[in-house]
């Protein structure tokens, strides 16, 4: 299982670079999630602006996230005791093959046949749906964007909004192929034919699976924030509970879960607060519940302290919408489960440079990112420090021929002669480019969507020797 994963991240990490670069200068994406993720933007920060102590919020927020990542050894060893005097069981996971393992052996001890699953990102990482299938056990998606994306066969575009991408025609013609329903493209109705399908799932499944959007160390309790209440059911309704929840999750105290709160439901969806919270206090009597803890590469995170801000992360969406690359190329141009700025940053340190480096560069750094994230995450200055790490490791982030071409550039600057020579063979080049029916190596790339610059006729320095005396201030 680890190395199909695996595979698929290498696969799909070059993505970006290649296929998707296309893309870029000859527009494909979906025109849904652009303006769908821009309205989502102007509208969290209309919400935002409402608020005389947004500031203060953030800040607050930022300071006890630093705390419990500072902390985060004792809060984890705080919270498996916790969790364990209320009745559950408490599974280590040090990668998505060790976490997957876990839930199959919780599969095979209950007899598990049929899995109802609330909304996860860390589902995702591990590929949960994926590796059930491989034994026999069907896993149906309970969100509403879960479900759709499932039904077409796809990956969610966005960590909030998973089917952003689709729009109400869109998932219409999609219902009428794979339920048989009549098409419709009016919202009301769509829902109603999504809950008919999934309320009887609640009831007859064997296991229910949720992420966890906070881990309260003081209590030993989760919590679960949602908007159509089918995580509350997928946690109640079937006999076993499992919950999957990434180690940088846990906060000190459920003291301050208001704080997080406030934020996440404002940047996450526009809303005062999301309509459903759940706390889930231990196992229910008569029910199995399960905690496993994964890592998955958050420890390299941790490592670099340049970069532990990186899992402040509350998962709102937010720095996604905001971002313009984001919303020209789609979720998936990003190549594994966190798209957008935050994948940007985390990806690279949870699937490696080797296969993620070269995503820190895509980006503007146009700053829109690290103003809109409630937890004060400072990406555009993660993104560049990323874009150092990934240029001085052993990654294929530069190729030989880019590596030789930055050497002799280097060489060229380091002297009045040396750069003179080379822009006349600059210019030379760039002359005789127009002649030509391809643009080689790096250049393919950047002249695809762009039309090589004129050269002028003389250069600054030759034009400064027979009129730069005009301009010259006289002495005294």
């Amino acid at each position: 299982m680890k190395a199909v994963h695996s595979q698929h991240v290498s696969l799909q990490g070059a993505a970006f670079w290649k296929a998707e670069n296309k893309g870029l200068a000859e527009p494909r994406g979906s025109k849904a999630l652009g303006e769908s993720a821009e309205r989502s933007s102007k509208h969290n920060r209309q919400i935002a602006m409402a608020i005389p102590y947004w500031e203060q919020w953030r800040e607050a927020a930022h300071q006890i996230k630093r705390y419990a990542i500072d902390h985060l050894d004792d809060l984890l060893v705080q919270f498996e005791k916790n969790l364990i005097a209320r009745g559950c069981t408490v599974l280590w996971a040090k990668d998505a093959a060790e976490a997957n393992q876990h839930l199959l052996n919780i599969v095979k001890e209950h007899n598990v046949k049929t899995v109802v699953k609330s909304k996860s990102m860390v589902s995702e990482e591990m590929e949960v749906n994926h590796v059930l299938a491989s034994v026999g056990v069907k896993a149906l998606e309970t969100d509403l964007g879960e479900f759709l994306v499932q039904l077409a066969g796809q990956r969610p575009t966005h960590i909030v909004t998973p089917a952003l991408h689709l729009s109400a025609s869109d998932v219409g013609r999609l219902f009428a192929e794979k339920l048989g329903e009549p098409y419709t493209a009016e919202h009301e109705k769509l829902t109603d034919i999504a809950r008919r399908h999934l309320r009887q799932e609640y009831l007859r499944a064997d296991m229910g699976i949720s992420g966890c959007n906070f881990g309260l160390a003081d209590t030993g309790a989760i919590c679960i924030v949602e908007n159509e209440g089918n995580a509350g059911l997928s946690i109640s309704a079937p006999p076993v509970h499992v919950a999957l929840i990434g180690i940088e999750k846990v906060i000190p105290s459920i003291e301050y879960l208001p704080q997080f709160l406030n934020l996440l439901g404002r940047s996450g969806t526009g809303q005062k607060l999301t309509t459903y919270t759940h706390i889930v206090h231990g196992a229910t009597p008569g029910r199995k519940f399960y905690v496993i803890l994964i890592d998955n590469g958050r420890s390299n995170v941790l490592k670099d302290p340049a970069a532990r801000t990186a899992l402040f992360c509350i998962r709102c969406g937010a720095c996604l919408n905001a971002c313009p690359v984001y919303r020209r190329v789609g979720g998936w141009a990003y190549g594994w489960v966190y798209p957008g700025p935050i994948g940007s940053i985390l990806t690279p340190h949870l699937v490696g440079f080797d296969k993620a480096g070269k995503l820190p560069f895509a980006s503007s750094l146009c700053g829109a990112c690290g103003e809109v994230c409630p937890v004060k995450i400072d990406i555009p200055h993660q993104l560049v420090h990323l874009r150092h790490r990934a240029v001085n490791t052993r990654s294929p982030v530069r190729s030989p021929l880019e590596r030789l071409i930055w050497n002799a550039w280097a060489w060229a600057m380091r002297g009045p002669l040396r750069y003179q020579l080379t822009m006349g063979f600059v210019r030379l080049g760039v002359r005789l480019a127009k002649f030509l029916p391809f643009h080689p190596a790096q250049l393919g790339a950047w002249t695809r969507g762009r039309e090589l610059p004129l050269v002028p006729s003389t250069t600054f320095r030759s034009w400064w020797r027979r009129h730069g005396k005009r301009f010259e201030q006289p002495a005294g």
